[in-house]
Parts: C-alpha cells; sequence; structure tokens
C-alpha cells in the first residue's frame, strides 16, 4: 500500500496523527504534487481546523488551477463554515473541471438550499439522485424541495421511495403525513406520524403533528 492510500486509511480509522505525519511526509518529498495538500486539508477538515484546511487546499490550486477536488473540498470547507454562496462558486468549479459526481451534485444543490434557493437546487438535487439512485439522504432532500415548491404528487412518490430504500427514516414518514394533511387525508397522516414516532420517540415535530390530527378526529 502506497502512503496516500495508507494515510488515507487512517484517517478513514480517526487516527489522525498517524494519517498527518504520512500526509506530512508525502508532501516532502512531492512538494508540487497538489493531491498531499488536498489530502491534509481534508484530514485538517476533519479535525474542524478549518483555517489550516483552507491555506492546504489554495496552495493545491495554486499548484495546479485544474485540481477539481481541491475546488470541491474548498467548496465542502466554506458549506461547513456556513458560507454557501462561496460554497456554490467552488463546488461549481469543480464541476465545470469535470468533477460530475452525484456528491458535488448534491452538495451544489444543499448549497443554493441554504440561500432559500429552492429552484435553483432541484436540479441539482435530481441529478444527484439521477447518478446514486440508492442514497436514502439525497432522494429525500430531493424529496423535500419538491414539496417545498408544492411540486406534493411528485414530493410524495420520492419520499415513499425514501421508505424502500430506508424504511427507518422518520423524517420522510413525518412529511408524508404533513402531504397527508394537503390532501385531506387525516388516518394516513396519522399513521405516518405514529410510524415516524415509532422509529424516533424523540421526533418533537411528529408528536406535535400527531397531537393535532388527534385533537381533529376527536372534534
Amino acid at each position: 500500500m502506497d502512503k496516500n492510500k495508507q494515510a488515507i486509511e487512517l484517517l478513514k480509522q480517526s487516527k489522525y496523527e498517524e494519517a498527518a505525519k504520512l500526509f506530512n511526509a508525502i508532501i516532502e518529498e512531492n512538494p508540487n504534487d497538489p493531491i498531499g495538500y488536498i489530502n491534509f486539508g481534508n484530514l485538517l477538515m476533519h479535525i474542524k481546523d478549518f483555517e489550516r484546511a483552507e491555506r492546504f487546499f489554495i496552495k493545491a490550486i495554486h499548484l495546479d488551477k485544474n485540481a477539481a477536488t481541491a475546488y470541491y473540498s474548498l467548496g465542502n470547507l466554506y458549506f461547513e463554515q456556513g458560507s454557501f454562496k462561496k460554497a456554490q462558486e467552488k463546488i461549481m468549479e469543480a464541476i465545470n473541471l469535470g468533477l460530475e459526481e452525484s456528491d458535488s451534485f448534491y452538495l451544489l444543490g444543499l448549497a443554493h438550499l441554504n440561500q432559500e434557493q429552492p429552484k435553483l437546487a432541484l436540479a441539482y438535487l435530481l441529478r444527484a439522485t439521477e447518478m446514486d439512485p440508492g442514497d436514502s439522504e439525497k432522494l429525500f432532500q430531493y424529496g423535500l424541495t419538491l414539496a417545498k415548491l408544492e411540486h406534493l404528487k411528485e414530493a410524495k412518490a420520492a419520499l415513499e421511495h425514501v421508505l424502500q430504500i430506508d424504511k427507518n427514516h422518520s423524517d420522510a414518514h413525518y412529511n408524508l403525513a404533513i402531504i397527508a394533511l394537503y390532501d385531506d387525508k387525516i388516518e394516513e397522516a396519522l399513521a405516518h406520524f405514529n410510524q415516524a414516532l415509532k422509529i424516533q420517540p424523540d421526533h418533537l415535530l411528529a408528536a406535535n403533528g400527531k397531537a393535532k390530527v388527534e385533537e381533529m378526529l376527536n372534534m
């Protein structure tokens, strides 16, 4: 196993100090290779050292202005810091440089969502789900965005698909309950609220929804 793979494996195992030593050795051996800086930056992100991580990603871009993964990692960093506009710009640069992957489109969609731009987010979230149809969380965010845009029939289908992938997704049940209420399907809404609470007993929104529905039924 080469040093990069070994260091990445240590990072996955949360052995940050050992991984850092290896990444540092890799940079010393290949100071003009952006990969070492990107990987070290990702490690620094894991330990929430955002300031140093940013410097490593920028260094990687200075070494190779076409290093798509450096732009993606920088975008991810800005997203984690809540700088969604900057995140959007860097992720788009990564995509334009060829990093057309599900995670890129998903993060770009979330960046737009966090800027209250659901219409722009929808297309990117759809692309992410098309490229990675088995990811329940990406599909959930797509369904949620459809619901925000009042495409309730399509949102319901997406959320039901989420439950086919992950039957214990309490938030999918909760949002299906809300959609059922819009359609005046009170019993269906109650069933989804109950299922959400069965999966997650401390789901406060589902508990409040259930209480209101039971109040309606007892009127």
